[in-house]
């Protein structure tokens, strides 16, 4: 996983391509690290250790033009030089990249700004410099509208002025995306109460001691018999969270406390699943509210208090899930069952490969790959468990809500649209869903119709197969529900989607999702959420809040 440490290169003696490159890769990840949401691969083999040269030069072009946008819209906002923009986009971001971030706007910084004052937008110039690059016969790709001279006649133009020393180097790959089991319960395993936690609290559910009353553990008093569980989602990046904070590319909400949490977002792959919908326990900082079925379980029943385990990859699909879910953390006979949320909405049918149709996952592999994981469950949950599997979305929602509107790095010019933005991905080959990311309304239906296809295995393995230590269920996954609620609370569709990746659901989309979910267990599957336990004042009296982790 690339970090921000990992461009902290203490010696100056390096090419200035290699330089902007590593200044481009501080930014690449977020604008469209979704790029890398899409599956890296189908089927049952573990994920690569690099990613391909194609999505490698990709995202090299896509750093690039955001960089280069950033610094010229600053430059518009603040109504300052192209240095000074540079500058000032350096003292945004957290002390201990600063240093670097200098050295290569010294050393680029003039270039970026000679092209940027003759007129020349981040294609031209990324083009320019040999960071966005045109394979043999392949289109010369572009975000911005072409320069009425013609991009190629811009570019062979630049090129002329800014005198590049070497072509682009691969001396520094990236792994792909890092399976991420988040959030794995927040004590160092799950484990039946030592004792019912006379002396510690060993299953970290924050009940410990005796009541010096009647010298009861109140362990035992509290939780014996109470329905406890925990919650696990085995998902994707949608589970996980991904998040790319939209003033990380908004000029005019730039400042240095917007990018105060850049290192530890690139740590985590940009995923938030402290605020997700299935595992959420804290206040959301990234907009919209929290609202989770962690939360509610455990408002439901004090007893289970952090047990939860977000099991969730960028990327993930029915098919790499079988490798995530080897960190089930689980003890059969001694933990408390657990209801197990599956929920891969969309990698079985996203991916940018060309022939996106044959990329995506048949029926067939999908009835395999999913009963591969209910069988590995049956050996490792508790008896009395739950699944609830969750259909795919239907992800025509996106071009009819977004492709008209304009993009966060569009909005102050009013020039880079979401169907711009598609087009760009899917030109890089690094589009996380071409198959709905697209104006091809025939591909897009084509999509769905596979996505349904799915969705009914799914469908027919909760209505026909039986397990020895869970009982199982399916809902769809409830976008139009949601989209519906959110009207009537006076919301707008396109609200419901992240606005820099344009891909996937927004914190709000999540925070409603989960009331939709839980309306739906109250009144179809009641003995999935338990009982609620009638101690949980008393609990909370002697244990205080605790908070929600």
């Amino acid at each position: 996983m690339l970090t921000a440490a990992t461009l902290l290169i203490p010696r100056m003696r390096v090419s200035r391509q290699t330089s902007l490159n590593l200044f481009c890769l501080l930014w690449l990840l977020l604008l469209l690290k979704a790029a890398s949401s899409s599956p890296l691969l189908r089927g049952n083999d573990p994920p690569p250790s690099s990613l391909p040269s194609g999505l490698y030069k990709g995202h090299t072009c896509i750093g690039c033009v955001l960089v280069v946008s950033v610094i010229e819209q600053l430059a518009q906002w603040h109504n300052s030089t192209v240095k000074a923009a540079t500058e000032r986009l350096c003292s945004y971001i957290p002390e201990k990249l600063q240093g670097f971030c200098y050295i290569l706007a010294e050393l680029y910084g003039p270039h970026i700004a000679e092209l940027i004052d003759r007129e020349m937008n981040a294609d031209v110039v990324c083009h320019s410099l040999k960071l966005c690059k045109q394979d043999p016969g392949q289109p010369l790709c572009h975000l911005y509208s072409p320069p009425k001279v013609g991009l190629s006649t811009a570019i062979r133009k630049a090129r002329r002025i800014v005198k590049t020393s070497k072509d682009l180097k691969n001396f520094m790959g990236f792994s792909s995306v890092c399976a991420f089991p988040l959030l794995a319960n927040l004590c160092e395993k799950i484990k039946y109460p030592d004792n019912w936690d006379e002396e510690r609290d060993s299953n970290c559910n924050g009940i410990w001691g005796v009541d010096p009353k009647d010298g009861i553990p109140y362990e035992e008093k509290f939780c014996k018999g109470a329905d406890s569980q925990g919650v696990v989602l085995l998902g994707d990046s949608a589970g996980a969270h991904f998040h790319i904070p939209p003033e990380w590319m908004t000029v005019s909400q730039m400042s240095v406390k917007s990018f105060a949490n850049l290192p530890v977002a690139f740590t985590n792959e940009l995923d938030w699943p402290q605020f997700s919908e299935i595992t959420g326990f804290l206040n959301s900082t990234i907009g919209g509210w929290t609202d989770s079925l962690y939360l509610r379980l455990r408002n439901r029943n004090r007893c289970n208090h952090r047990d939860l385990q977000n099991i969730s990859k960028n990327g993930g699909s029915s098919g790499n899930l079988l490798h995530l879910i080897k960190s089930l953390a689980r003890n059969q006979l001694l933990d408390n069952p657990a209801t197990v949320i599956y929920a891969t909405i969309g990698n079985d049918v996203c991916n940018g490969n060309n022939d996106t149709l044959a990329s995506m996952t048949t029926p067939k592999e999908m009835l395999s790959n999913v009963m591969q994981a209910l069988r590995y469950l049956d050996t490792r949950l508790p008896n009395g468990s739950h699944v609830i599997l969750t259909g795919l979305v239907d992800g025509r929602f996106l071009w009819d809500n977004l492709h008209d509107r304009y993009h966060p790095l569009g909005q102050l010019n009013r020039d880079i649209t979401y169907s711009q933005l598609y087009s760009f991905l899917d030109c890089l080959q690094v589009s996380p869903c071409r198959g709905w990311m697209t104006p091809n309304e025939t591909l897009r239906n084509l999509t769905s119709e596979r996505a349904l296809q799915l969705s009914n295995v799914l469908k027919e393995i909760a209505r026909s197969e039986k397990f020895a230590n869970f009982d199982i269920f399916y809902m769809d996954f409830p976008l139009r529900q949601t989209a519906e609620k959110w009207h009537r609370m006076g919301g707008e569709p396109w609200q419901l989607i992240e606005p820099v990746d344009g891909f996937h659901p927004s914190q709000i989309a999540a925070a409603l999702g989960t009331s939709i979910t839980w309306q739906k267990a109250l009144q179809e599957w009641p003995q999935v959420l338990g009982k609620e336990n009638p101690f949980n004042d008393q609990i909370e009296a002697i244990f205080k809040d605790q908070g929600g982790h």
